[in-house]
């Protein structure tokens, strides 16, 4: 008997892709070998389907442990051990990300192994995307539960490499966790094989060369190394698939003016130019559960849609003033919600973030406060907290920044309006993860993307002690969103600080910080309002930078897989 090849989609997609074809249980290898063309497309959008469930764990166990976001308060759900750093073993989340990226690897793994190259440039194209998707989740898999690649390669484990059903089912055993090295040359492997066999051009919702080329460029990022110790073998590779994205001519940097709308482009629409892969969610397919339940819906309530829970960090925030004026685009995924009177009109506030403390004194987080902001009679400005008053004395009018001593401590903080609280939190919603094409938070998740590919040669070039091309790589982002701020310098005093905040600002929200701080050896410092543990910092050498594999994977494992500590 001919092996019948599962399928990883659902009847549901088929409809909603339309396809005319047979059952997806019964693609045995004959009928694959019979019309390879329909079949092997049929497989791939089994592949594609698989992305959807998966992407949405891929943001949140990337973007929740970083510092670009807070949540208003616990919560049940498991998503919160991302963020709380107290990771459980059984975390259904993780379990949907792992049984959807084996599925992905073991369905492209089957067509791999099935469909020969060289037939036709078409064939040639499939087989290319199938080892662009095992490649990516293989990355994806590795540094999710493996640890960075600067700490140890050749020792620390990262994910088991299963390429395919073994022939010897009745017997079947699967192999322990390879290294992280073995575990990211594969990814490599497939990637570059990716890139030799795809020729077509085909939307951002479609593997191609080019979303190989930056999936490589991003790996061999991860492997060069820290700033203080770097590999610049790995940095010049960064560089080098970077530069093939660029070259291709096939994407260009959205204007000023159409990057903060990017939120609302399809990534398949005619006036999306910048990106390179994404997984594509279209409205027929999001329900009414994703619109309040899914990655979006967490961060903003639009449309009056959404719980909008989670809010952008006050370090963030931060980090967008220092531009001044408001004049960074970034500020554009952003939006306060103010209160307002039965008129409409705002009450002009003063906020701040100051330190909190317990009855023994000791410092356990921080708060935000605001009140309504009053005049005195020679025009300067004053809050009441309580029955006390509080001058506010000025650094800065034109930015609006005030500072004021409270509790024998000066605080800086910002002249506005009162906001809406979510408990004690001021809500600043978050909507680059809603918005596509006006239906409040559908939203295609961001794999790779072309301003990344600037930031990537950025960081190699510093890496590389060239901080001219550096800056340059740098500018070219920055620019795009602060017109007239680019860089006159870069040197090894500052280059890191300014590198690392671009690439904070320009991909926040797109599942990159929880993996960027870590990879380069650096420390995660959440000293802003919120119910995490603000006081504690985690170093790249915590256990907890890295995830539990789900202890139900292990249980079920048909051989050892070893277990994080």
């Amino acid at each position: 008997m001919k092996k019948i090849f599962i399928l990883f989609i659902t009847i549901s997609f088929l409809y909603s892709c339309e396809l005319e074809r047979e059952p997806f249980n019964s693609y045995t290898e004959d009928k694959i070998l019979a019309d390879k063309e329909a079949a092997v497309e049929v497989l791939l959008n089994g592949c594609y389907a698989q992305l959807k469930g998966w992407s949405d764990v891929m943001h949140r166990v990337g973007e929740y442990p970083g510092d670009n976001i807070m949540i208003r308060g616990t919560s049940t759900d498991s998503f919160y051990s991302f963020i709380s750093y107290q990771h459980i073993p059984d975390n259904g989340r993780l379990s949907v990300f792992w049984n959807n990226s084996y599925k992905i690897i073991s369905q492209s793994s089957d067509l791999i192994k099935i469909i020969s190259e060289g037939e036709n440039a078409q064939i040639d194209q499939q087989l290319g995307e199938a080892y662009y998707l095992r490649g990516m989740i293989y990355f994806y898999l590795s540094r999710t539960y493996g640890r960075p690649y600067s700490q140890s390669p050749e020792s620390n484990l990262g994910v088991p490499i299963v390429n395919g059903m073994p022939a010897d089912i009745d017997n079947l055993r699967l192999p322990d966790r390879s290294t992280i090295k073995d575990s990211y040359q594969q990814a490599i492997n497939d990637l570059k094989k990716a890139e030799t066999l795809m020729t077509v051009k085909r939307s951002a919702t479609y593997a191609t060369k080019e979303a190989a080329q930056a999936m490589l460029s991003r790996v061999y990022l991860y492997m060069s190394g820290t700033y203080q110790n770097p590999n610049q073998e790995y940095a010049s590779l960064a560089i080098e698939y970077a530069t093939k994205v660029i070259a291709s001519g096939n994407y260009n940097l959205l204007s000023r003016a159409d990057f903060m709308k990017y939120n609302t482009f399809a990534p398949d629409a005619a006036g999306q130019t910048e990106t390179i892969f994404a997984v594509k969610r279209v409205a027929s397919e999001f329900s009414g559960f994703d619109h309040y339940y899914g990655i979006g819906g967490m961060y903003a309530n639009i449309q009056g849609q959404g719980w909008g829970e989670m809010y952008a960090s006050a370090k963030y925030l931060d980090l967008l003033r220092k531009s001044g004026k408001k004049n960074d685009a970034r500020w554009a995924f952003i939006e306060p919600q103010y209160s307002v009177d039965a008129s409409n009109n705002k009450t002009e506030a003063f906020r701040f973030v100051h330190d909190s403390y317990n009855a023994s004194g000791v410092q356990t987080g921080y708060n935000y406060l605001q009140q309504p902001l009053k005049r005195n009679a020679d025009g300067t400005f004053y809050i009441n907290i309580g029955t006390d008053k509080y001058d506010l004395t000025e650094v800065d009018a034109a930015e609006n920044s005030y500072s004021i001593v409270y509790k024998g401590k000066t605080y800086v903080g910002e002249k506005d309006f009162m906001m809406l609280l979510n408990r004690v939190y001021p809500m600043y919603y978050i909507t680059k993860c809603s918005l596509q094409d006006n239906d409040s938070h559908l939203h295609s998740p961001i794999i790779s993307r072309l301003s990344e590919m600037y930031l990537n040669m950025a960081e190699a070039y510093a890496k590389k002690g060239d901080y001219q091309n550096a800056r340059i790589n740098l500018n070219i982002v920055r620019e795009r969103s602060i017109p007239g701020a680019g860089y006159t310098s870069l040197t090894s005093a500052n280059a890191i600080q300014l590198i690392d905040e671009e690439r904070q600002l320009e991909l926040a929200f797109e599942a990159h910080r929880g993996y960027d701080v870590y990879r380069n050896g650096q420390t995660m410092t959440r000293h802003y309002p919120g119910p995490h543990r603000a006081m504690e910092d985690i170093p790249a050498s915590s256990l907890r930078v890295i995830q539990y594999i789900p202890q139900s994977e292990i249980n079920a494992y048909p051989g050892t897989l070893t277990q994080n500590q």
